[in-house]
């Protein structure tokens, strides 16, 4: 498990041992940049609002690039996951959504965090360029956002989040009707 607990780039990463962890993770320019300002200048804001802020906006999918709406870009986040778990225990995923701009998962580090990231953003950034005929181009933004659950009432909030994000964005009427989640893919 990671020694560091705690480090802090643009956003605060707390990571204590055994913890589950809510991690977002968004396409490069997927934020306009009026956005990214508005967020910086809303430093009085806790981190966990500025989120909230952050993705409203993904979920409208208005701006930027949407290439998750491939599903077989979508699949392959899907079975990066599954095999970041299953093949290689790097983590257990608790919950998980695509959307067209960014991913949420809920999930118990088995590894460091970073290490965790590296892995699943390097395979599906090359794996989607090559299907998007844009070999070698930024697809990730750099860093993700993640909370550490405090306990199991978190733990559940965060999982319905994660679950219900697709019906808040209006784009079905029930979890399991949404073809890039834990909810349909019997996770």
């Amino acid at each position: 498990m990671e020694a560091k607990q705690y480090y802090r780039r643009n956003l605060p990463h707390w990571h204590p041992p055994g913890a589950a962890l809510f991690v977002t993770w968004r396409l490069y320019g997927s934020l306009p940049k009026h956005v990214l300002l508005m967020l910086k200048e809303k430093k009085n804001l806790k981190a966990g609002r500025r989120f909230v802020l952050a993705d409203q906006e993904l979920d409208k999918a208005s701006t930027g690039p949407l290439w998750l709406k491939d599903p077989r870009i979508a699949r392959c986040i899907i079975e990066t996951l599954q095999r970041g778990q299953d093949e290689f225990r790097l983590f257990e995923l608790h919950a998980f959504v695509v959307m067209a701009n960014h991913v949420h998962a809920l999930l118990t580090p088995g590894a460091p965090l970073a290490r965790i990231m590296r892995s699943i953003k390097r395979k599906t950034a090359a794996t989607a360029n090559q299907i998007l005929g844009r070999d070698g181009q930024r697809f990730w933004q750099e860093e993700s956002f993640d909370r550490w659950c405090r306990n199991e009432v978190e733990f559940a909030r965060i999982q319905q989040y994660i679950e219900w994000n697709p019906v808040k964005a209006g784009l079905v009427q029930r979890p399991q009707d949404w073809p890039w989640s834990s909810c349909s893919t019997g996770l």
